[in-house]
């Protein structure tokens, strides 16, 4: 394995740390308008829970779930960005062209999402909250479906001429296969982040979570198979099929796993089925970055787009040293915030008054 080879592995593992992670954090804050309401499953075990799950604290509970971590798991994306820029200069700028506003809707979401979590708190005011909450769900739903159009794309190869510039417009990138794509991100993303919920939360807020995760279960099944299908069938070749089958037993786990009520195993086979759709991507690309629909000559691969030996050896270095201690740090940060989190343990809001109460 040469150099070259090496960081497309690396890139490989940085996006999928990124969609496995921070998937589970945009399931959550998709799903924060639905699971932010007052129980009403009639279940009296849980009833003297659900008299304190005022939506507002269930909501506040739900995105503590994610509050020590979310932005931890967006630094994968930074550093798998910037490893695909320094290692492949080429790929980077021709697929950051081609895809210039699919990634300006993502990047505005993102900041969106981050300025309402930090900020939703820093006012006492409902309607500041209500608005705060609008962002974080449109923070959330927004990039869970472009990702998947915007690798399924990668794979599926663009309009690219001899001098690697993109030929084809923003409605050439909603083809059939890309919006099937998008469609697996988005309800992956949900079922990840409802089996998390299940599993980082306690009394009826978890019931609530699992419940929904069982009933996201199958169609993220059946929508994911449809993708892999297309992509190995039109892309793949015969070792391939081995991510492929992996995503898909993973899948079927899931399903079992979130019927039976098994959160632990559910967020498990979860977070393996992203994993293997991420790897079957990757691996359907290769030895290509980005094919080119145009002419097959016209593609950019790991040889013609990498950056000199020197560069990537330099690289190699720096990533030896400074991964582990990146790792170690946030395994450490999710075994201190480990513990469960439920309605109860959320206290009466704070933050300054209103404008609008000030004035009065």
């Amino acid at each position: 394995m040469g150099l070259p080879e090496f960081w497309f592995l690396i890139i490989t593992v940085l996006f999928v740390g990124y969609f496995v992670l921070e998937g589970f954090d945009f399931g959550v804050g998709m799903l924060m308008p639905f699971l932010g309401r007052t129980h009403t499953g009639g279940d009296d075990k849980v009833s003297a829970d659900a008299d304190l799950a005022d939506p507002d604290k269930r909501r506040r509970a739900i995105l503590n779930t994610i509050g020590p971590v979310w932005d931890g798991n967006e630094v994968w994306l930074l550093t798998a960005g910037g490893a695909l820029f320094a290692a492949f200069g080429g790929w980077y700028a021709t697929m950051f062209s081609a895809f210039y506003l699919p990634l300006f809707l993502i990047l505005i979401g993102l900041i969106v999402r981050v300025c309402a979590i930090e900020w939703r708190g820093k006012i006492n005011d409902p309607t500041w909250r209500r608005w705060a909450d609008i962002g974080i769900g449109l923070g959330s739903w927004i990039p869970a479906l472009l990702w998947g159009v915007a690798f399924a794309n990668v794979v599926r190869g663009l309009p690219i001429d001899a001098d690697a510039q993109y030929t084809g417009g923003f409605f050439n990138l909603l083809n059939p296969y890309a919006l099937l794509g998008g469609a697996t991100t988005l309800l992956a993303f949900l079922t990840h982040g409802a089996v998390f919920l299940a599993l980082k939360t306690a009394g009826v807020l978890q019931q609530d979570a699992m419940k929904l995760a069982a009933r996201l279960a199958i169609p993220t099944l059946v929508v994911a198979a449809a993708f892999l299908l297309w992509t190995q069938l039109a892309y793949g070749n015969g070792w391939t099929w081995i991510p492929v089958l992996i995503a898909a037993a993973a899948a079927v786990v899931m399903v079992a796993a979130t019927a039976a009520g098994r959160e632990g195993i559910a967020f498990a086979a979860t977070s393996i089925a992203i994993a293997g759709t991420v790897a079957t991507l990757f691996s359907v690309l290769y030895p290509n970055v980005l094919p080119s629909t145009t002419n097959e000559a016209f593609n950019l691969t790991i040889d013609n787009t990498s950056s000199s030996h020197y560069t990537l050896t330099i690289m190699t270095w720096a990533a030896v040293f400074i991964t582990p201690v990146v790792i170690c740090y946030q395994a450490w940060s999710y075994w201190v915030f480990r513990k469960r989190i439920s309605v109860e343990h959320i206290p009466d809001p704070v933050g300054l008054p209103s404008l609008r109460v000030r004035s009065e």
